[in-house]
Parts: structure tokens; C-alpha cells; sequence
């Protein structure tokens, strides 16, 4: 279950806004107009906007009016507000990737760095690398489609040699002379739980990012920190996004540390509960 509701209502009521964060559950998301209609219902009740989830993150540009120059740039949408009668799509994953990584690995290596996943998160991951001045990114996903088409995108905004696809059998070379490894794949989330790689291939120069939240502590950040590497999991990343999220929806400035702090009781909360 999403902690969403629970991080922004509490920083609603302690800016004195009485505020509701519901939870949609698109069911038949792969039926033809399933999204549309969502966003119609929404829209029709009033809400100021939506959180755009997978796998809607990148379906979801169609219906929209316009676009954020950041949302445009990384071809994926996790935030929609309905404004003057038009739905404006924004994207607040990338700023969220940026922010945690900067107060998380604010002194690691980055020539080069592989990523798991090119879907909508990755796509926000990717380009807030690059951004941040990667030298090189690796793109590795299990669709060949996928990843060309990101990495496509992204050489639409960045030099294309700083760009490559590759597939999960590339996965052992492109790490061999990597700095850093990112997993913005879903596999480590509680839905798709599992190693995203072989625990062989993290060697010890490497550092990881894992940008899964829930579970606190994946597969992947307990073999790397085994392996003893230096790994992040995606908790400050989810803060950030949603503190910009929650400023896209309400034009009140957040306290960002303070929602990272209630974050993590409502980690701590949920591992507990799950551990009696």
C-alpha cells in the first residue's frame, strides 16, 4: 500500500490545509480508455491533481493539455494538475533522483554508470544523471524497444555519445568499468521482489542506488552492502518528489526535511507491523 496519502496529508495539516490524498486503483489498465476515464472522474470531483504511478507515467502524456520543459525533456509524467480547466503534466521523479542523490553520494565517481530500467522512472533517473554531469550511462532493460527509445529521447537533449542501450546478457561488460549502478527497474519493489542482476557482477569499486522504497532494505541493497559497497535505497528520493508534488498541488512551500522525517516513521511503522 502507498504511503503517499499518510506523507502528504501530514504535511497538509501541519501547513493548516485541511487535505485529502485518495488512492486510485486503475483496474484493467491494459483496456482502451481505462486512464482517460480516470482522469475525467478525478477532474469531474474536483481534485487538484493526481500522482502518476507506474506503469501510467509515460500513457498518460496523451491526455494532457501541456507539459513542463522537464517533462517534456524526459518523456514521462508522475504528476498532473488540473488548472484553469487544463490538465498540466510535470514531472517531479527527476528532481526527487537529483536531490537524494546530491545529499546521498555527494563525492562518488561518475564516469560511468549503468542503469537498470527505462521505463517512466528510469527515464526520469536517466536524465536527471546526465543533468548532474554523468560522463557516460548505460541503459539496460529486458525490452529492446524500451531502452532504444530512451535512449533515444535522451540524446535528443544530451551528446548521443554519452548514451548507450544495452541488454541484460551486455549487463557483466557494461559493469566490469562502471562506477555506479542504479536500479530503476520495479524488481525490489514488494510486488516484484528478487535480485535486478547476478549479486556476482557488484564489485567492489561500485557504488549502488536503488531508487525501490518499499521494502526500506531490497535484495539488492542488502547483497551490495554484503559485498561491501557503498548503497542508497530510494526513501530521500521519494521525499523530494513528493515535497515538489505536494508544492504542484497546493502553491504552499514544503518542509522538505520534515517530510523525509515522517517518511521514515511510516518505513519504520510498516517494517515493524510486518515483523510482529
Amino acid at each position: 500500500m502507498s504511503l503517499s496519502p499518510a506523507l502528504h496529508e501530514a504535511e497538509g495539516r501541519s501547513q493548516g490545509l485541511d487535505l485529502s490524498y485518495t488512492l486510485f486503483d486503475v483496474a484493467g489498465a491494459d483496456r482502451p480508455g481505462t486512464l482517460e476515464r480516470q482522469l475525467d472522474e478525478a477532474e469531474r470531483d474536483g481534485f487538484a491533481g493526481l500522482n502518476i504511478t507506474h506503469p501510467f507515467k509515460q500513457q498518460v502524456i496523451g491526455l494532457l493539455d501541456d507539459l513542463s520543459p522537464q517533462a517534456s525533456a524526459v518523456g514521462a509524467v508522475n504528476t498532473v494538475v488540473f488548472r484553469d480547466g487544463r490538465r498540466h503534466g510535470y514531472n517531479t521523479d527527476a528532481y526527487g533522483f537529483t536531490e537524494s542523490f546530491r545529499a546521498k553520494l555527494p563525492d562518488v565517481a561518475t564516469r560511468r554508470v549503468v542503469q537498470l530500467g527505462a521505463g517512466g522512472a528510469g527515464a526520469a533517473c536517466g536524465y536527471a544523471q546526465l543533468s548532474m554531469g554523468v560522463e557516460h550511462l548505460t541503459l539496460v532493460d529486458p525490452d529492446p524497444v524500451r531502452r532504444t527509445q530512451l535512449a533515444a529521447t535522451l540524446a535528443g537533449h544530451f551528446d548521443a555519445a554519452r548514451i548507450a542501450a544495452a541488454s541484460p546478457e551486455d549487463l557483466p561488460a557494461a559493469l566490469a568499468g562502471a562506477d555506479g549502478l542504479v536500479n530503476a527497474s520495479p524488481v525490489g519493489m514488494q510486488a516484484h521482489p528478487g535480485l535486478p542482476l547476478p549479486a556476482s557482477l557488484l564489485h567492489r569499486s561500485l557504488w549502488v542506488l536503488d531508487i525501490v522504497y518499499m521494502p526500506v532494505e531490497t535484495a539488492l541493497l542488502r547483497a551490495a552492502r554484503a559485498a561491501g559497497l557503498r548503497a542508497v535505497g530510494g526513501t530521500a528520493m521519494c521525499a523530494y518528489q513528493a515535497a515538489a508534488a505536494f508544492q504542484l498541488f497546493t502553491g504552499r512551500t514544503p518542509d522538505t526535511a520534515r517530510m523525509l522525517d515522517h517518511l521514515d516513521v511510516l518505513l519504520a511503522g510498516r517494517v515493524s507491523h510486518q515483523t510482529a
